[in-house]
């Protein structure tokens, strides 16, 4: 069988077919049409790609429509000439059957690019202002709640009104002594001009006379940890002194030997040397006789408390019966400061001696251990300063025996301070530490200041906190930790120096005044000091002032009513109120019952 070509049309005039050929090149078939039998018509549009002319082998994935759209045998299916007109046209209608539209949503716009960056410019500094104006308004806040104990609103305020809106924010402090109309202010000298003084005095100082006796410090408290904690006991039986100094007969001795000119306590010169950290109002009597100056403390002076929480930013309860108040806290830390610093001593009978017995207690009485040093500074040729300073505690190290002061840090409440002592004093105990320094900054630093006055080669500070939030009677030792005095002051940012300036300073300024007596108080609503005239029956027994509302009135533990008496009592009280209380919640059940039935 022959391949039939057909007729070629064949042009004797030149190049190319002629106008009109001789024969058509297909023959035509029945029912017209010039195509070829069995050869299919593939239409297509402009728009279509065309692929192979013509597909002489047979597709074997032909009918699978993943390989056909993977290949793109779908666009040439049309032109597979292995397969019948009708196969090829099935095929093409299965394709379109499996067409899907897209969406034709247009792609979201980029944040970027000329429109936005032009869109957004002015909107920059506008945020970065209200960023800068909110930073202004918090640091305002904060400003204005590290002041609030200094300028008291409610006492400045126009109206009534004003007044108590502002006392619901802060309470209202009060001045330690109740200020008589015929006292005669002398001197203002605000706290500002205290930072710039500097001093410098022979360092160490003249040791005149020891006195009293020391028990060894008991070094297992060392290892104690909030896991490992030990029950605070109460010493009710030992006697703790807090003479002042014109009352102290070995500083009476020393001023009738003309051993100094100017006389006090560790206690009256801490509270000067860090009175720029203090809050609350204190006081100081002066007396000046001949040439000579004593500072003493009152009858119930501040001094004998122990501040809690004073420079803290959040004020406390105002109630005075609410054990959180300053009063009731100020109580219960001088006890649990007392307690503690007898309890880490061992109590086996031996004890270190010195020059003279306790000069305050008599004989065969048990009193605390304690030794006081009485020890002298020269200020300049003509002054010299002597001072009874305590040490409360002795140790053997490496051979030789250290003096210590013990004191107790108390926690009443995680909720006031922010820190849990029982969670963050073995893992964080840097950051509890930071805290009490910003709640307690010049109670700290009087402690350090005494310490570094007496010389004491260590200084333990105990963290004991209530066995309950609610609980103000009962305390544990969580730990206790010991620091060098000078370590410990550059640490807190204590200069010495600047700390001997003040003392200076407040000594000169008293040096011009008249034979007489006076009273450095320490303003409640401003950081200053103010020095007042009073007559010379002043705060002795038989002179008569108007004195402050009894309820107003802030009372230390005396000999005869110490610390622990008054807990025992309000411990007392309060089992019995709750114990009334639940009497009457049975009652009342009693009577419910009855009701219904």
């Amino acid at each position: 069988m022959g391949f039939d070509v057909g007729v070629v049309p064949f042009n004797p005039d030149g190049w190319g077919p002629p106008d009109m050929p001789a024969a058509p090149l297909f023959p035509k078939r029945e029912g017209g049409g010039t195509h070829q039998a069995n050869i299919p018509f593939a239409p297509f549009s402009r728009s279509e790609k065309l692929g192979r002319i013509a597909d002489w082998t047979r597709n074997p994935n032909f009918n699978n429509p993943a390989a056909r759209s993977a290949g793109g045998g779908g666009r040439d299916a049309v032109f597979d000439f292995a397969l019948d007109e009708s196969s090829a046209l099935a095929a093409v209608a299965d394709d379109d059957s499996s067409f899907r539209l897209v969406d034709g949503k247009p792609p979201p716009r980029p944040k970027f690019g000329p429109r936005w960056r032009f869109q957004q410019r002015p909107q920059l500094p506008q945020r970065r202002d209200e960023e800068v104006e909110a930073r202004k308004r918090e640091a305002e806040k904060e400003r204005a709640r590290r002041d609030r104990l200094y300028h008291l609103h409610r006492s400045f305020a126009s109206g009534p009104a004003a007044g108590a809106a502002r006392g619901r924010d802060s309470p209202a402090l009060k001045s330690s002594v109740d200020i008589q109309p015929e006292w005669t202010m002398l001197d203002q000298i605000p706290f500002s001009t205290f930072s710039k003084l500097s001093f410098a005095v022979p360092d160490p100082p003249e040791d005149l006379l020891v006195c009293g006796a020391l028990e060894f410090y008991d070094r297992s408290f060392d290892r104690i940890n909030p896991k490992n904690e030990r029950r605070l006991e109460r010493f009710k039986s030992r006697n703790f002194f807090k003479v002042t100094t014109t009352d102290d007969p070995v500083i009476r001795r020393l001023a009738a030997d003309d051993k100094a000119t100017v006389f006090a306590t560790d206690a009256i010169l801490s509270a000067l040397m860090c009175s720029p950290r203090s809050v609350y109002s204190w006081d100081i009597v002066i007396q000046r006789v001949g040439n000579k100056l004593f500072f003493d403390k009152r009858d119930g002076s501040q001094l004998d408390l122990l501040s809690v929480n004073e420079t803290s930013q959040e004020p406390l309860p105002d109630a005075k019966e609410d054990i959180n108040s300053a009063h009731s806290l100020a109580i219960e830390a001088t006890y649990v400061n007392q307690n503690f610093s007898q309890q880490v001593l061992l109590r086996d009978g031996n004890k270190v001696t010195f020059d003279e017995p306790n000069p305050f207690a008599a004989e065969g009485e048990d009193v605390a251990s304690v030794a006081y040093r009485y020890r002298r500074w020269k200020l300049d040729d003509d002054t010299y300063l002597v001072a009874r300073c305590e040490v409360h505690a002795v140790a053997d190290v490496k051979g030789q025996r250290s003096f210590m002061t013990l004191n107790a840090l108390n926690e009443f409440d995680p909720k006031y301070s922010g820190v849990d002592w029982r969670q963050k004093l073995e893992t964080q105990r840097g950051a509890v530490l930071a805290t009490e320094l910003k709640n307690n900054a010049n109670k700290l630093a009087k402690w350090t200041a005494q310490a570094l006055l007496a010389s004491a080669d260590l200084m333990k500070l105990g963290y004991v906190s209530r066995v309950h939030p609610r609980d103000h009677y009962n305390h544990v030792i969580l730990s206790v930790v010991g620091y060098k005095p000078r370590d410990f002051a550059a640490q807190i940012n204590l200069n010495t120096s600047n700390m001997w300036g003040i003392v200076k300073s407040i000594v000169d300024i008293c040096m011009k005044l008249n034979e007489g007596k006076y009273v450095l108080v320490k303003d409640p609503a401003k950081p200053q000091v103010r020095i007042y005239e009073v007559p010379a029956d002043a705060f002795e027994n038989d002179y008569v002032e108007e004195p402050l509302p009894e309820e107003e009135q802030v009372q230390p533990p005396t000999e005869e009513e110490d610390p622990a008496s008054i807990m025992d009592a309000v411990a007392e009280a309060e089992a019995t109120a709750s114990a009334a209380a639940a009497g009457e919640a049975a009652e009342g059940e009693k009577d419910a019952t009855a009701a219904t039935v």
